[in-house]
């Protein structure tokens, strides 16, 4: 694959472009002088690093065009502007070797004099703020889910009652408190068959590893499983389940991490008397506080932020780690997210925490099914919205119809559906590098009415804490590749609003008619293909090329 690239820079290097500028030249398209290397994509465990950055008719995978636009037309240009992302998220690794340069700083607060310098409410938030932190530098690391916290509060008061008593109000609530029961026993059974399920995938695994080594004398590739010609039961269920367990990455180490998260939901998520908010130290109850937390941005995990920031920002020029895709940036993290799920009140004040300290846009890569305050949430969104701060939100890892099963936050005010639209708002699901019917996340949640289009969010090579970097996958992966767009027509078209950006990423997409993809779906159900165009909004994929041609354009009319 790198031979590939290098060919490609070398023509590149060589063609003569006409690209745009602020008078009445255009952004022109190069085309490639000839079809793009043969890519067997159904032998390929992992795609290139930076596939999500690469342009398909050069190199056949899906990408967003980054680095073509950085090579032939950002190259000669100056950015304009330098914008703020706020990544409310677990934390972020604020010293991460990648980062680091890109990192928000207030320059209006004295870091460690103990005093709130600029007046903002928040004392030494000098790289940002967490909402779910104590004033004595402790910090919340794992929570329950909402479905949790919702059972807990209602099943005291509803699990023996009498009902031929209840009004017609009370008998309304109690009908919602059974609903939650129900969910909730769900969930509790889902988990122990997650447990049963992955028991038995170790145990075949194992069964099959020992199987191959004595049929290929110690070690095998993927390749040599797949010509194996099974002349036995035995060898067939082998050659089956490794064929499953190579294709998906799966090995002893996802295995335990896979125990481990179920033992912690058990534990913590699902868990109605566990609570860790004595740590934050709020009055919980008063949802219009907002002045709590500490300026630890970081966490105990910064795991799941540290990779979404750099998605988005991370340094381009320092020949280290990754390219992000914005060039002018400054990450503000904000902490608001636990393991479990996100409160309303502290998505609420993590949102106007962005607004009011110069974010332009803020990226939102957590999600949940269930939002008992959601009021305290739309003012905040609304609050942004008023600022235009252009809001870019994952859709959810559900593989869910978002137009039937809401992720919460949503773009929708008010309690029922059908309310006011958020305009400043972008939901964004996940494709894949895989250009078949795979070429939706198959985790990923879609909607042809309410998730506005797709983005890459399968195998992203991103930072991770203590200056590492790795694979992760999910919506929260397909988010900050459309935040960092949006930061990128920023940096070179200033004159545009967020609105003016939104719409320029939503008309730009890259479309594919003919293109047929497995619905993402449960286990449980049927699988069955549609066509790409109707599982969102726009039916294509976020591009930077595309969004800079048509930025271009506007700026000279």
């Amino acid at each position: 694959m790198t031979s590939m690239k290098s060919r490609i820079l070398l023509f590149f290097s060589a063609i003569l472009l006409t690209y745009g500028c602020s008078t009445t030249q255009k952004i022109v398209r190069p085309t490639p002088p000839q079809p793009a290397d043969s890519v067997d994509f159904s032998s390929m465990l992992e795609p290139p690093e930076d596939w999500h950055l690469l342009d398909e008719e050069f190199t056949q995978f899906r990408g967003i065009s980054s680095e073509l636009a950085y090579e032939y037309v950002l190259s000669k240009r100056s950015a304009q502007k330098e914008v703020v992302v706020a990544v409310i998220d677990g934390g972020v690794d604020i010293n991460h070797e990648d980062l680091q340069s890109n990192i928000w700083t207030n320059d209006d607060e004295i870091a460690g004099n103990g005093k709130d310098d600029d007046g903002n409410g928040y004392v030494d938030d000098v790289n940002g703020w967490n909402f779910i932190g104590g004033p004595d530098g402790k910090n919340v690391n794992h929570d329950t889910f909402e479905l949790t916290r919702i059972y807990a509060k209602l099943h005291p008061e509803y699990s023996d009652v009498d009902t031929t008593v209840l009004n017609s109000q009370e008998l309304k609530k109690y009908r919602y408190y059974q609903d939650i029961l129900s969910a909730y026993r769900y969930e509790i059974e889902k988990l122990l068959r997650q447990y049963s399920n992955i028991q038995s995938l170790e145990q075949n695994m194992q069964r099959a590893d020992r199987i191959l080594k004595q049929y290929f004398e110690g070690d095998y590739t993927y390749e040599e499983v797949q010509n194996l010609q099974p002349q036995d039961q035995q060898t067939y269920f082998a050659q089956n389940v490794m064929s499953y367990v190579m294709e998906n990455d799966i090995d002893s180490t996802l295995i335990a991490d896979q125990k481990e998260q179920i033992y912690n939901f058990a534990k913590y998520g699902y868990n109605p008397d566990f609570s860790p908010r004595d740590i934050v130290g709020d009055n919980y109850e008063d949802k219009t506080e907002r002045f709590y937390g500490n300026n630890d941005v970081a966490g105990p995990d910064p795991t799941h932020g540290t990779h979404v920031a750099g998605i988005i920002g991370a340094v381009r020029e320092n020949s280290i780690g990754i390219k992000g895709i914005a060039s002018s940036v400054r990450i503000m993290p904000v902490r608001a997210v636990p393991d479990g799920d996100e409160r309303d009140k502290d998505v609420a004040n993590a949102i106007r925490y962005a607004v009011d300290n110069g974010a332009d846009i803020i990226n939102m890569s957590f999600g949940k099914s269930y939002s008992p305050h959601k009021p305290i949430v739309d003012d905040a969104v609304r609050h942004a919205q008023e600022n235009g701060v252009l809001m870019v939100h994952a859709a959810g890892n559900s593989s869910e119809n978002s137009d039937e099963d809401t992720s919460y936050p949503t773009d929708t005010l008010g309690p029922e559906e059908g309310g006011p639209s958020i305009e400043l708002w972008l939901t964004v699901g996940a494709s894949s590098w895989k250009p078949g019917n795979e070429f939706v996340g198959g985790f990923s949640n879609y909607g042809d009415q309410t998730v506005d289009l797709f983005a890459p969010g399968v195998d992203i090579y991103s930072t991770m804490p203590d200056n590492e970097y790795e694979r992760q996958q999910g919506t929260s992966m397909a988010a900050p590749v459309v935040s960092g767009t949006a930061a990128l027509l920023m940096n070179y078209y200033p004159e545009l609003t967020a609105a003016g950006v939104r719409e320029i990423i939503m008309q730009s997409v890259v479309t594919y008619p003919e293109q047929t993809v497995t619905i993402p779906h449960k286990p449980t159900q049927e699988a069955r293909t549609v066509p790409f165009s109707e599982l969102s909004v726009s039916d294509g994929v976020v591009n930077v090329f595309r969004a800079l041609q048509a930025a271009d354009a506007r700026s000279q009319q």
